[in-house]
């Protein structure tokens, strides 16, 4: 049964992480009266890119050939530890630990930030190091905002997690909202979005995330969009599912599990859609001016911390 649970968990990301994708692209073109392109896109970008070659610079080390693996397999791991549509998944219930997901994340990180380095290119170093960079900044606030959370579970387990947010009272407190804005504007820088990036852009002057995938091509690559893609999905999904558990199947039944998929799309709906508003609202930030969005989130995730203790009465 575990191994049941974690093939059609692994399956549902892989599936679902392009159309969420190009379900973004969809609704921020419709906000801004464009057309779009199709929201299928991303899944013939992966086929694309899957039978093209593969073209290796000649300084790279091994490095440059294992990150896009390590990468597309931690962001993997952390993703099924995570529930999505059943509370009933036995990986999700004894390995399921946020600090374990926070780790997995960032592990994929560094060695992209070493491949961008290890090929030796201008562009790639100068993408790494502003992506090291903009880690530091942000890993603070995601800590601060997930740590309401932790305290009023009393524990990192996913599991205590979402048992705890399932209380009606818990949506209510201002710490949980506060958490919860902190972690939404946390997923878009995470993602690579505007107002902190661009990722339908390449200039130089200007690129973060891309310019460490600049030396890639072919599998490698499309390894490394599929990962972000899953990604995204995750880091959705953390929102979806810590902050608003309802809708999750108690039990592996069909109908169940059948009307809680209804639920986790419709959330992942509203919080897509989300994205595209703020995209289509805001323009992207100067590279200077982008430290102080992250300094905002840590802001927010110690009022956050702060309000737990407050109003820790209401606990």
């Amino acid at each position: 049964m575990a191994l049941t649970w974690l093939v059609i968990q692994t399956a549902l990301y892989l599936a679902l992480a392009p159309l969420v994708l190009g379900y973004i692209k969809k609704a921020k073109a419709y906000l801004q009266g464009r057309r779009g392109p199709d929201i299928r896109q991303p899944y013939r970008d992966l086929v694309k890119l899957w039978h093209k070659e593969t073209v290796t610079s000649r300084t790279a080390s091994w490095i440059t050939r294992a990150a896009p693996l390590i990468l597309f397999a931690t962001t993997l791991a952390a993703a099924v530890l995570l529930p999505t549509i059943s509370l009933a998944s036995a990986v999700y219930l004894r390995y399921g630990d946020i600090l374990t997901v926070i780790y997995l994340l960032a592990t994929g990180s560094f060695f992209l930030a070493l491949a961008g380095l290890d090929a030796g290119s201008a562009f790639g170093g100068m993408g790494s190091s502003r992506e090291s960079l903009l880690a530091a900044l942000l890993e603070p606030g995601i800590l601060l905002a997930l740590s309401v959370p932790v305290l009023t579970a009393g524990s990192t387990s996913i599991r205590r997690l979402v048992g705890a947010s399932l209380s009606p009272a818990v949506l209510l407190l201002p710490a949980h909202l506060l958490a919860l804005g902190a972690v939404f504007l946390a997923a878009i820088a995470e993602t690579g979005r505007i107002p902190v990036d661009n990722p339908d852009t390449h200039l130089e002057l200007t690129m973060i995330h891309e310019g460490m995938f600049l030396e890639y091509t072919g599998r490698p690559l499309a390894l490394l969009n599929w990962a972000v893609q899953v990604r995204q999905l995750l880091v959705l999904t953390v929102v979806a599912n810590l902050f608003f558990p309802w809708g999750l199947a108690l039990v592996p039944q069909p109908v169940s599990l059948g009307l809680a998929g209804a639920v986790y799309l419709g959330k992942l709906l509203l919080l897509g859609g989300g994205l595209a508003l703020v995209e289509s609202v805001y323009a992207k930030l100067r590279l200077f001016r982008a430290p102080g969005f992250l300094w905002a989130i840590s802001f927010l995730g110690l009022l956050a911390l702060v309000s737990r203790y407050l109003f820790r009465g209401a606990h």
